[in-house]
């Protein structure tokens, strides 16, 4: 039998949650819900999730304080819930570590297809170990990032990076020296899944830049008016 996914419900309104679990477990997840930040903070660990649904609006610690403490222990996606719908707000969320933003109200559909994209993305194939011939990577001096076990390791050191921001750095790592624009990237990591604006690129590069930090022989560069490249030095 296989087991099922879990996923934690963090919503102050019990009815809104309640809903949200309903169609979660109609496609067959584990879900569990909280109503508040503390109790979120405390579930965590007991209940174990491979994702977390965050409502920003609760009471006593926010979701974004919430995001943060998450990001300092772990890289357990997080998908932010809000009826805030300007750029600041899913800025705000994405540079805490946020992996989607979804504005409420939203459509049952949507919200459970965008679970199983991050999901998606984050699950560790079973061939990695099975086939490492097989294995996505780029390797460069001192760094490593393999796409196959979703591991990044730089200077000797295993970097703990969501999804996405793995993904944008093997995007461009794989391809040395070419340019690509803030709209090339949204479509070739977030493809039809994500629908938001290039700020979501700038975020992701900047939250890349301030754990793998420029080297000798390569570094992430941004052309003015285009976009960035990982650029390479012989």
């Amino acid at each position: 039998m296989a087991i099922k996914q879990k996923i934690l419900i963090v919503d102050d309104d019990n009815n809104i949650a309640e809903l949200i679990s309903l169609y979660l477990m109609k496609e067959c997840f584990e879900t569990e819900i909280v109503n508040d930040g503390e109790s979120a903070l405390a579930k965590i660990p007991e209940f174990n999730p491979n994702l977390i649904l965050l409502d920003i609006m609760l009471p006593g610690i926010d979701g974004y304080q919430v995001c943060r403490e998450v990001r300092a222990k772990s890289s357990i996606p997080i998908i932010m819930l809000s009826a805030k719908g300007e750029v600041f707000d899913k800025v705000l969320g994405l540079e805490l570590g946020a992996d989607d933003y979804i504005e409420k109200p939203f459509e049952s559909k949507e919200m459970v297809a965008r679970v199983k994209a991050v999901l998606r993305r984050y699950r560790i194939p079973e061939t990695a170990v099975k086939k490492p011939v097989d294995e996505e990577s780029v390797t460069y001096p001192d760094l490593i990032v393999n796409k196959t076990n979703y591991s990044v390791t730089y200077m000797g050191h295993n970097i703990e990076m969501p999804p996405k921001e793995l993904e944008l750095l093997y995007h461009l790592a794989s391809n040395p020296n070419r340019v690509y624009t803030r709209e090339q990237l949204l479509d070739s990591i977030w493809s039809y899944d994500y629908i938001g604006d290039t700020r979501t690129v700038d975020v992701h590069i900047k939250r890349l830049r301030e754990k793998i930090k420029d080297h000798e022989k390569w570094k992430i560069t941004t052309i003015w008016g285009k976009g960035y490249k990982f650029e390479t030095t012989n």
